[in-house]
Parts: structure tokens; C-alpha cells; sequence
């Protein structure tokens, strides 16, 4: 069975930094598309950040500069490092994987990825800044 679980999340200080994780069990191939979106109370799911299998990332332009995405294909887990963190970047953050292995999500620039690409989903870990 397939399964993604996040952690790392928690209550910082505007300016502070966090690292989320994505651990994936399940299967082991390591061309699939991973992301990270978010959802803060009262509004829609928005994609953050995606990385694929050659190492291509994207980002939404409200966290470029601030926030990394990475991943372990050893470790077969997947990272989000959150610098210089804003109270408006409060929200449940969740990993997702694309939907085949072989098919890149196209990005708009700017954008971050689309949540309508990605087919499994972990259970989320809130982050809170707190200004």
C-alpha cells in the first residue's frame, strides 16, 4: 500500500525556518513527481513547490527564495526547508505524488504545481507562525 506520511511541522516565530518531511513507503521507483501543498482555514489548496525525477524544481513565486524542496531517493523521502517563514505562510502542508511515474505535471511559472496531478496524499502537518 502506498503511503506518504509529512512531519516536521510546528509553531515558529516570523523569520524562523522549518523543515518538513515526506516519508514514502510502498514503492520504491523514484521517477515519480513529488509536491507540497498547503491549506490554511478558509481557502483553497494551493501548490508550493515541485520537484521532479531529473531534479527540475518549481515554486509558487510567494515562497521562491525562501523555501527549498528536495528529496532522498535512498531515503525515499521527500523535504521541505521553510526559511525566513511569514505568519501568512500558516497552514496544514501537505506532500503528494503524481499520478504515473513517467508523466512530468507541467507548472505555470509562478504557479507551483497543480493538486489535480497528483493522486496520492499524505495526512498533512501544520505549521504556525506566529508574528
Amino acid at each position: 500500500q502506498v503511503q506518504l506520511v509529512e512531519s516536521g511541522g510546528g509553531s515558529v516565530q516570523a523569520g524562523g525556518s522549518l523543515r518538513l518531511s515526506c516519508a514514502a513507503s510502498g514503492y520504491t521507483r523514484s521517477t515519480y513527481s513529488m509536491g507540497w501543498f498547503r491549506q490554511a482555514p478558509g481557502k483553497e489548496r494551493e501548490g508550493v513547490a515541485q520537484i521532479d525525477s531529473d531534479g527540475s524544481t518549481s515554486y509558487v513565486d510567494s515562497v521562491k527564495g525562501r523555501f527549498t524542496i528536495s528529496k532522498d531517493n535512498a531515503k525515499n523521502t521527500l523535504y521541505l526547508q521553510m526559511n525566513s517563514l511569514k505568519p501568512e505562510d500558516t497552514a496544514m502542508y501537505y506532500c503528494a505524488r503524481a499520478r504515473t511515474f513517467w508523466f512530468r505535471p507541467p507548472v505555470l511559472p509562478g504557479t507551483g504545481p497543480n493538486a489535480g496531478n497528483f493522486d496520492v496524499w499524505g495526512q498533512g502537518t501544520q505549521v504556525t507562525v506566529s508574528s
